[in-house]
């Protein structure tokens, strides 16, 4: 499938320019991507996106505030807490949807984890990339991304560090942006999370640790099972087995 599908746009609940992509028909699934990303590397590159819309979905993705195709704006004043989980809300009433699933990787997977946290009603949802810690405490990996995006060209060849800012790179990004996009994170208590009964699919790279335990956050939620893949957190997004086991679950 081409990588160039023409984005769409819609105004969030403060006035924001944001953009969604669309590829397949049927009953929707809204994918949302990870931090540095966009739809078109995280869903549609590597295939995930055709595959779940060959299956008969209708694929939803949107490009997160700061990200992609979406606005980027510099003033701090743009970035309240949780603002993602608005956008993500916003969405959805733009385009009308009540029966739909949710999915998400890395930052979209605690994006995803926000909205069924505040009251998200999806059929299903399927967490990636994410684990318990990376949504009960999200300063331990926000601290990280912030060393990277305010010591930028300092990082040793080969480190984490410089191959974070290497993909930033490559994405494009917007280092003013994302750095505010850190100071929307919000915690969401263990008890809050033991109290979404959605059935969820946790499904991580089998070396990735990145955000925490991934079983463990499974085993806290009320109806969800865990799912290796293989890869890391870098690796596991660009591999077939995870579009697989997205629509293995979503079908089910």
């Amino acid at each position: 499938m081409s990588t160039a599908i023409t984005p769409q746009f819609f105004e969030s609940f403060d006035g924001t320019r944001l953009a969604w992509r669309e590829v397949g028909e049927g009953r929707p699934v809204v994918m949302i991507h990870g931090y540095f990303s966009d739809a078109t590397i995280n869903w549609i590159k590597y295939g995930h996106a055709a595959k779940v819309a060959a299956a008969g979905f209708r694929v939803i993705m949107p490009d997160l505030r700061a990200h992609g195709s979406s606005a980027k704006p510099h003033d701090a004043a743009a970035y309240p807490p949780d603002v993602l989980m608005r956008d993500g809300f916003a969405l959805i009433e733009h385009l009308r949807l009540t029966d739909y699933d949710l999915v998400g990787y890395s930052l979209g997977g605690r994006t995803a984890a926000r909205m069924l946290a505040n009251g998200a009603t999806p059929r299903r949802a399927v967490l990636s990339g994410m684990g318990y810690q990376g949504i009960t405490s999200t300063q331990g990996r926000g601290g990280y991304f912030r060393n990277v995006l305010t010591n930028l060209g300092s990082f040793a060849r080969g480190s984490s560090e410089w191959m974070t800012e290497a993909f930033l790179k490559t994405t494009g990004g917007d280092p003013v942006a994302l750095l505010h996009i850190l100071d929307t994170f919000v915690d969401t208590p263990h008890n809050v999370l033991a109290g979404i009964t959605t059935p969820t699919l946790v499904v991580n790279g089998a070396d990735d640790d990145d955000n925490g335990s991934g079983e463990e956050l499974a085993a806290v939620l009320r109806d969800a099972r865990f799912q290796e893949v293989p890869g890391n957190h870098m690796s596991a997004v660009l591999k077939p087995e995870l579009g697989d086991a997205i629509v293995a679950f979503v079908t089910g």
